[in-house]
């Protein structure tokens, strides 16, 4: 890997997860803009338009992942790219929920794109970091939800400016990160360095342990992504302004994982997911009883619970189960975006059916249920170690 120039690869990779974060927080505020008081899409509706950013996210992955392999990193980043400034432009353009839809779809596979691309890349550059340094680089996931809910909050709150100004702001970091990556190498996934064939690859997706990361996948990201999409409507009667719970929540995430090597030597992985599901069950169920300033104190809890979910369910796979290649680092990111497609649309009926509050009950059934899980995997890799 000499002639590639890894740390501006790296930066450039965190600018592209910035654009992708950004798009979750911009859209959590597009929710009042065409919900009941705005355009007059139900709860329930907007769930739907919002669901393509979820499984539109999971197809890219599932089909970019394998594409990593033979077309190459830099082609799928680039294709990243492309489906990036489509979705912008079209939620500029967006009027009602077909054409929201259609936008999220392209943002969605842009997303998508830029996680099948760039977390194997990282993972092939970085062979004696890995979980450390996916991480770092998700450290831009949550920063750039902060950055984005105050995007959102300064343009339309403070300044008065339409939401289509709001949108364009995600032009910027685009624009950075495909000049960042013009004209670079890029390094080959760490399946084709090892050699590992495609059937060897396709025969490590049905080993136990990987079924069982893809099943818990699908729950770590929906008890994250699935309440903080939702955070205008879940908090909307418990705080004057939402989305800044969602930069409280997000700054908080950032920190986290920007130190997490230390708190990954002394847990390892399967003890931080533990760690993680405790502080996200009573983090929701915080959620449910408390109201102003109290509802900060609640979303911190639920913060420090969801820091090291996603890079560290990641990492876990990449560490443990490298052979299944960047297509089993897609899988993962796949299935925990399509949980999310189909919680929203369960959560806005929940809302405009019952309450807020029982939408984060039912969600912290999640949690609790990964509690247990990742109790049986903290076991066992103890086992696996002494063994």
């Amino acid at each position: 890997m000499d002639n590639i120039n890894k740390n501006r690869l790296f930066i450039a990779s965190c600018v592209a997860l910035l654009v992708t974060s950004m798009t979750f927080a911009i859209r959590a505020r597009l929710e009042t803009v065409f919900g009941p008081e705005g355009v007059g899409l139900t709860l329930e509706q907007i769930g739907w338009a919002f669901t393509p950013a979820f499984w539109g996210f999971t197809i890219a992955m599932i089909v970019g992942g394998p594409l990593v392999d033979s077309l190459g990193i830099k082609k799928i980043t680039w294709i990243a790219f492309i489906t990036h400034a489509i979705g912008i432009v079209w939620t500029i353009l967006a009027k009602d929920q077909m054409s929201l839809f259609i936008a999220t779809l392209f943002v969605g596979i842009g997303n998508g794109m830029v996680e099948a691309a760039l977390n194997p890349m990282i993972a092939s550059m970085y062979t004696e970091n890995k979980t450390k340094m996916l991480n770092r680089f998700h450290v831009w996931f949550p920063g750039g939800i902060v950055i984005g809910s105050l995007v959102g909050w300064l343009v339309m709150d403070v300044m008065g400016l339409g939401w289509q100004v709001m949108v364009g702001v995600l032009f910027i970091p685009l624009v950075i990160y495909g000049f960042m990556f013009l004209g670079q190498n890029f390094p080959v996934t760490e399946r084709v360095q090892l050699g590992v064939s495609n059937n060897k690859m396709i025969a490590s997706l049905g080993k136990p342990l990987f079924i069982f990361m893809v099943l818990c996948m699908f729950l770590t990201a929906a008890s994250e992504l699935g309440t903080t999409q939702r955070i205008e409507s879940l908090l909307k009667e418990s705080v004057a302004v939402p989305l800044l719970v969602l930069a409280f929540i997000n700054g908080i995430m950032a920190l986290g994982r920007a130190f997490a090597g230390k708190v990954i030597h002394k847990l390892q992985p399967a003890g931080m997911l533990l760690f993680s599901a405790i502080f996200t069950f009573i983090g929701l169920w915080l959620l449910t009883i408390t109201s102003g300033g109290m509802t900060f104190v609640a979303a911190a809890v639920f913060a420090v619970g969801v820091t090291f979910f996603w890079p560290t369910m990641l990492g876990f796979v990449a560490e443990y189960l490298p052979e299944t290649g960047a297509l089993g680092l897609s899988i993962m990111g796949g299935a925990g975006m399509l949980s999310v497609s189909v919680v929203l649309p369960i959560m806005g009926n929940l809302m405009d059916n019952a309450n807020p509050i029982e939408a984060l009950r039912t969600m912290s059934i999640l949690p609790a249920i990964l509690i247990v899980a990742f109790i049986g995997l903290y076991v066992y890799m103890k086992k696996r170690k002494t063994a």
